[in-house]
């Protein structure tokens, strides 16, 4: 299902979000009609459509199209809002935007993913703090990676400390507690979910890659799987079966779904 502002999307208007690329976005998984984190999605397109827009969208308008897409659904779907506007073209990107809302569906992915594999790469997104479209440089960096046999790359910034993945967040577990790293990333949904129901201690602070093998588990986070186990990062092995890994999961279970 892909439509705009409640109405199927022609191809004018998804051929300009394909050649101007300018927007952000949030993804959701929905189960039984029902998001976690739903409100720190809202909180999200209304934060970033602030800074690229220099407007609002109205959040029960969000709800009531996310809620349209998913009505027939009898599986786990994850829904993506992306707001841009079709109007908005490369030579004057400078005029009154009147963003449109964008909801496009696909089956959600399995919940048990294999654990990953990964290698760091020195790389910072723009505007790191908005869940833009701008994915080009992840996407290659990802696809680099890929092709040298791992399975996704993982940020750093110009000081060799940890950032981000790709496409999620990541964490890690010292053998004492949690730790976030310190760097400019994306204000992830399911890490402020755990940060915030995690039982455990937790610190946030730069993590370079010589501490790696000072670390006993790491993990990626994001709204479509939850937390995934990572087993190595430029070739340091994690426990992908810490017990660490299991709390952290329970605790993301627990959390409570507020319905769409």
């Amino acid at each position: 299902m892909t439509e705009l502002n409640g109405e199927p999307a022609g191809i004018r208007e998804l051929t300009a979000l394909a050649m101007t690329n300018y927007g952000h976005f949030t993804t959701m998984r929905v189960e039984d009609g029902r998001v976690r984190g739903l409100s720190l999605h809202l909180d999200r397109l209304v934060r970033d459509c602030g800074v690229l827009f220099g407007t609002a969208p109205d959040r029960d308008r969000i709800r009531e199209l996310a809620r349209r897409a998913v009505t027939d659904a009898t599986e786990p779907r994850t829904v993506r809002v992306t707001v841009y506007d079709p109007d908005l073209g490369l030579e004057r990107p400078g005029a009154e935007a009147r963003p449109g809302i964008l909801v496009t569906t696909r089956p959600a992915a399995s919940p048990s993913l294999p654990p990953l594999s990964v290698r760091t790469a020195p790389h910072r997104r723009d505007l790191p703090e908005v869940k833009h479209v701008g994915l080009f440089g992840l996407l290659r960096l990802r696809r680099l990676a890929q092709l040298d046999g791992y399975d996704d790359v993982l940020l750093t910034d110009d000081r060799g400390a940890v950032s981000e993945g790709a496409t999620w967040n990541v964490g890690f577990f010292d053998g004492h507690r949690l730790l976030w790293p310190e760097a400019g990333c994306l204000p992830g949904v399911t890490r402020e979910l755990l940060r915030r129901g995690h039982a455990g201690p937790q610190h946030t602070e730069p993590i370079g890659r010589d501490r790696f093998g000072e670390l006993e588990a790491a993990f990626a986070l994001n709204a479509g799987v939850g937390v995934r186990a990572i087993r190595s990062i430029d070739g340091v092995e994690f426990d992908p079966g810490h017990p660490v890994l299991d709390v952290l999961r329970e605790e993301y279970a627990a959390t409570d779904a507020e319905p769409l």
